[in-house]
């Protein structure tokens, strides 16, 4: 959706100056937004006893954007080495990570054992007797199946790749037993882009019946639970916004029956990504041509290597040309790239003010799975990151790619391999 008027009032008279400085294209983020909508996360759940909110790192990996999260108190949600590199580098330690991969190699076990470990949160029963060292703290993703539905994105749970069936997670929990592991979590992530807060209570819920079958089960008792991610954005303008205080509400509610049923409950944990970062942060790119053919294109000087959601998914940002209002008369155009690909597109058909060569455009939205999910197909080289401080000041927090670093990986020592 549009981006908050805040943030328009505060950006969009400097944007000219900014783009000016430093170049286009670049994604944008917004320090005050960011601490915004932590706080409200923070204060949605205060209720419930031993929340903590631990951010995906693939939603948006840089380093100073990590650093700022774990100022404001979360921890990290891992699926890489790369990511676990990340998270320990901007001071997480131990149970301030969890790490949730699937197909795991033992290279990675070994990293996430390094620096104090993490919570090791395991996706499928043959992993335990992978892991070269059962921690004492292990976590299993649960997959409900035909239970629950998902969506397009994440995939439906009876076909998605990730996570331990109802039918082995009882084994999974008594195989990790006997390895050594003496406390427990239990974790899913069935949806993508949700926006709708009673989806996720559900979600709690299907955690709690859980949660008490395993330990009448095998007489345990699980620490935590994680409801993963998934929390939604309003992309399209019409859209309504998640209702995070009704979730934490519902939450509470939820854990205090658990509680006063069994004597104790869980703490609850979750990853949100995309809802944390995701509104505030804009991709701005300038537009460089003007194409009538069939229909209109604006050619601007980023691609889909800046941002891939909007080919991928079909998936809908919003569009400002800074300095022209939008009108009801606006002709549809496409917004296109440079790529060798005809669905190298950021808006199709989308109705906008009368685009000149030069003029800036904002895509918005792009603070998640923007940057992180580019690549380099057509040898494009993906652009430079900026954070909007708080203080109204502009920081490049990292810099755009060059062709140096596009034939890096081709500077190697020969080897070979004779039969």
């Amino acid at each position: 959706m549009p981006i908050a008027n805040d943030l328009r009032q505060r950006l969009y008279p400097q944007l000219p100056a900014i783009a000016e400085h430093f170049g286009t294209p670049f994604h944008l983020y917004d320090e005050t937004g960011i601490r915004a909508t932590v706080a409200g996360l923070h204060a949605a759940f205060a209720g419930v006893a031993g929340f903590k909110e631990y951010y995906a790192v693939k939603a948006l990996p840089n380093p100073r954007i990590l650093a700022l999260l774990r100022e404001l108190g979360c921890g990290f949600d891992c699926s890489s080495i790369a990511e676990l590199v990340l998270a320990r580098q901007a001071g997480a330690r131990g149970e301030e990570i969890m790490f949730t991969s699937n197909n795991t190699s033992p290279e990675e076990f070994a990293v996430a054992a390094q620096d104090g470990g993490c919570i090791l949160n395991l996706d499928d029963i043959s992993l335990v007797a992978k892991v070269p060292q059962m921690p004492e703290l292990v976590c299993f993703r649960y997959n409900p199946g035909a239970e629950r539905s998902g969506n397009s994105i994440i995939g439906t749970p009876l076909e998605a790749k990730y996570g331990v069936p109802h039918h082995q997670l009882l084994d999974a929990f008594r195989a990790a037993q006997a390895r050594g592991a003496r406390r427990f979590g239990l974790h899913t992530m069935l949806a993508s882009n949700e926006r709708d807060h009673r989806y996720m209570v559900q979600t709690v819920e299907m955690l709690l019946s859980v949660a008490a079958w395993v330990q009448t089960e095998l007489g345990i008792r699980l620490e935590f639970l994680n409801m993963g991610g998934g929390l939604g954005i309003p992309y399209q303008p019409d859209d309504e916004a998640f209702d995070v205080a009704a979730l934490g509400q519902q939450a509470q509610a939820l854990l205090e029956d658990f509680r006063t049923r069994h004597d104790h409950a869980p703490a609850l944990h979750m990853e949100s990504g995309r809802y944390v970062t995701g509104p505030h942060g804009v991709l701005v790119t300038r537009a460089i041509n003007r194409k009538d053919s069939y229909r209109t294109y604006i050619g601007v000087d980023a691609c889909m290597s800046a941002l891939m959601r909007p080919g991928m998914y079909g998936a809908y940002h919003h569009i400002d040309v800074v300095g022209k209002a939008a009108s009801t008369a606006d002709a549809p155009v496409d917004v296109v790239g440079s790529l060798c690909e005809n669905n190298d597109k950021f808006a199709v058909q989308r109705p906008l003010p009368p685009v000149e060569d030069g003029d800036l455009l904002v895509i918005h939205d792009t603070g998640a799975h923007g940057h992180a999910m580019g690549f380099n197909y057509n040898g494009k080289l993906r652009p430079q990151e900026l954070l909007l401080r708080s203080d109204g000041s502009v920081a490049r927090i990292r810099r755009a790619e060059t062709l140096q670093d596009y034939f890096a990986t081709l500077d190697f020592a020969a080897q070979e391999w004779q039969p």
